[in-house]
């Protein structure tokens, strides 16, 4: 038979294409009218559709990084800048196209954090509160002291007017709580003590304030008596049921399975960590596999691996109508169903709303015979996040969770080739390793910043326990999903304990080596944006774009590497004072343990408080502590008898931190920092320097001491009131009826 031909008509016409490559093509088109300089950055930066969020993470970084937060008329200049951007994008001369629709797109980002910012704007706890605390359990979880914790909402405070009551807070359960099984959606009561989420432990370390605010955490606290339920579950909406039902499956799960495995399969199958002890968290962090319990890209990936497989393969025992039938097609609705279920079940996160977004690209890319897996797809992911929520650019999971994927697509491509070379039956491990060691190079830079600890065999770890959970553990757990209506879940979920329980022992053996765990020190706040910057610009780029990305992630190590640490921290309520020595920080007192272990956690010390106490440098009885810095006394002075030692060491210029509120006229020769000043000013970073004066700046500055001397000759002051500014968590919000009254 003569070859068949296309209609002239047909052949003529170029292959259809969609709204990514017109984009494309206007990235391309930017900077033509520049010349060849600006033809090749318009090659680098051809891609728009891969930069857009990129330019709305910088815009969001930007609102974050603020000392202050955008008022009427700066939010009016951003408008008319993405007013102006948009018009350049669309009718501008294509140079000026990409630098249109970049700055367009930054000004969004701007406004999109402040308007989240208002959008979950709640009252705070303005101070210490102790007495009867009623609210709906909407959360369950442990806390670092292994203490059962509860979130409750719909409150009701002791005292405490409803337009100034929280509108979440979250109790630690300390004492006798066997009586309480706490469910989702439950009213109890109890007499707690409740303070506002706590500051900065230092001038620009990890600000709680902030993440709490997102949270709606209004306050935080504990109690030390039973907890009593009030009523029954309520049904509430949708989210309160799911969130039931999440809570009923694992603890289903843990009843079949019991120990430690049984809690890892819940949280590997519903996202409920409750069941996680600290110890077993502690070991999956030393052995780099606290991943395996965030469900992620690893998890959703396994899932809808599994089940597209599955149906796949069964569809192909269909003898004709494979042959009819869209297999492929059929399999990747059915995966897709199957992703939304899991992501309902395991709760939205913002590493499973990625995953989440992630699959649905790729499964709808199948649907419409598309390449299922490319940057477009992350990128898409990403815009969705940030748009959602901006505030998870801040956070490890955000960072970390695209990194590790961004890694794995851009080594597909030289790794498919190395693969083809292999034998066969070594190509599922090699495979496991290039993602291990892509997906861990690139986030063990994140996890340093972020937790100040690298897993040295972490790569170890991963190639023990993963494979498991790839071929054991989520399979079994899919398969007793799908079988437990029937009453036939128990057999997959032993074959899933099985495989946690591998897991879990590979853990512990892997955190029992030695030097399994370095300390690093915290990298100044500027190296993780030039190294996030520095990596994306050195993988989307081209030519000249590329080296300038490579040299700003490099420039950024450089930074970390030469970062000093603060020579003499004071705490938020006086309540600590670490003064750095040769042999490391040493503390005045063993106690303050939140505040003593994020100090040592962020100098990169191994040391447990105690030790640090323990070290050469402070002297004298305990509650009169005394050391040098920058060549004067410095007393740390403590207890009930505090304010009533302060005549004794007041005297030649001494630095004294009282935790205690100084007299209105403090005797003597010195300068006290109190416990009223620190409650403006937050904790303090001090540095000796030659000459001159260093003073507290800022919005909320006071007084240096009782006597209101406003400096401290030869000493420098951060303050972490100062460096967090006015921001919505850092100003507490007022009942709308006392904005409204006159000033």
């Amino acid at each position: 038979m003569p070859e068949e031909r296309p209609a002239p008509a047909l052949a003529s016409m170029p292959p259809r294409r969609g709204w990514g490559h017109a984009l494309t093509r206007l990235g391309r088109a930017a900077f033509d009218g520049l010349g060849q300089p600006g033809a090749a950055l318009g090659a680098a930066l051809a891609d728009l559709v891969l930069w857009l969020p990129v330019f709305l993470a910088l815009g969001i970084g930007l609102y974050f990084a603020a000392p202050f937060e955008p008022g009427p008329a700066l939010r009016s200049a951003l408008s008319g800048v993405l007013i102006l951007g948009v018009g350049l994008g669309v009718r501008a001369p294509p140079a000026l196209r990409f630098l249109g629709a970049g700055l367009a797109v930054v000004a969004l980002g701007v406004l999109l954090g402040g308007w989240r910012a208002g959008q979950v704007a709640a009252p705070v706890l303005e101070g210490r509160f102790y007495g009867a605390v009623e609210g709906r359990i909407v959360g369950i979880d442990r806390s670092s002291r292994d203490l059962m914790r509860l979130t409750l909402d719909q409150l009701r405070l002791e005292r405490v007017a409803p337009a100034r009551t929280p509108a979440r807070v979250r109790i630690s359960l300390h004492g006798d709580q066997t009586r309480l099984q706490p469910v989702p959606g439950m009213r109890v009561m109890a007499t707690a003590h409740l303070t506002p989420p706590p500051g900065p432990a230092a001038p620009g370390a990890f600000d709680f304030r902030r993440h709490a605010f997102f949270d709606r955490l209004g306050a935080v606290g504990y109690t030390r008596v039973p907890v009593m339920r009030v009523a029954p579950p309520e049904p509430g909406g949708w989210g309160l049921r799911v969130h039931r039902t999440r809570h009923a499956l694992a603890q289903a799960i843990r009843a079949r399975i019991p120990g430690q495995p049984g809690a890892m399969a819940a949280a590997l199958l519903t996202g409920d960590r409750s069941g996680l002890s600290e110890a077993t968290n502690a070991v999956l962090r030393a052995s780099n596999l606290y991943h395996v319990i965030a469900i992620s890209g690893l998890h959703m990936g396994l899932v809808v691996g599994f089940v597209f497989g599955l149906v796949r393969y069964g569809l192909a025992l269909a003898g004709r109508a494979a042959l009819i039938w869209p297999t492929k097609k059929i399999a990747a609705a059915i995966a897709l169903v199957a992703a939304s279920f899991y992501l309902v079940l395991a709760g939205p996160s913002v590493a499973t709303q990625r995953a989440y977004v992630m699959a649905v690209v790729m499964l709808v890319a199948v649907l419409i015979d598309r390449r299922a897996l490319s940057l477009r797809s992350v990128a898409v992911a990403a815009l969705v996040i940030l748009v959602i929520a901006p505030e998870a650019l801040t956070g490890p999971g955000f960072q970390m969770s695209f990194a590790a994927t961004v890694a794995l697509i851009v080594v597909l491509a030289p790794w498919s080739r190395v693969q083809a070379r292999l034998p066969v039956l070594l190509r599922p491990v090699a495979g496991i390793v290039m993602a291990s060691l892509a997906a861990g190079l690139v986030t063990a830079p994140l996890a340093a910043a972020h937790f100040n600890r690298m897993a040295e065999y972490g790569l170890l770890a991963n190639l023990l326990a993963v494979p498991v959970m790839g071929v054991l553990v989520m399979p079994a757990g899919v398969l007793a999903a799908v079988l437990a209506p029937l009453g036939l879940a128990e057999p997959a979920l032993w074959l899933m304990g099985q495989g946690t329980a591998w897991m879990l022992g590979v853990a512990r053996f892997v955190a029992g080596l030695e030097g399994a765990v370095t300390a690093l020190p915290a990298p100044p706040g500027a190296v993780l944006p030039c190294l996030g910057l520095g990596a994306v610009t050195a993988v989307l780029g081209r030519g000249v774009a590329r080296s300038a990305g490579l040299v700003l992630a490099g420039g950024a190590f450089v930074l970390w590497a030469g970062a000093a640490r603060p020579p003499l921290l004071i705490a938020p309520e006086a309540e600590q004072v670490g003064l750095m020595t040769p042999a490391g920080r040493v503390l005045s007192r063993d106690g303050a343990g939140f505040v003593s272990e994020s100090w040592l956690e962020a100098d990169g010390d191994v040391a447990s408080v105690s030790e640090a106490a323990a070290r050469p440098g402070f002297t004298g009885p305990k509650g009169a502590r005394r050391a040098v810095f920058a060549g004067r006394a410095l007393v740390h002075l403590t207890g009930r008898q505090a304010p009533d030692r302060l005549p004794e060491v007041c005297r030649d210029g001494a630095l004294v931190v009282l935790a205690a509120p100084a007299p209105a006229q403090g005797p003597g020769d010195c300068v006290v920092i109190d416990r009223d000043l620190l409650r403006r000013t937050g904790a303090l970073a001090l540095w000796p320097y030659a000459g001159g004066l260093g003073s507290l700046s800022g919005p909320m500055s006071g007084p240096i001491s009782g006597r209101r001397a406003a400096s401290v000759p030869g000493v420098g002051i951060t303050s972490a009131t100062e460096v967090a500014g006015r921001r919505p968590w850092t100003t507490p919000e007022r009942p709308a009826s006392e904005r409204s009254l006159p000033r």
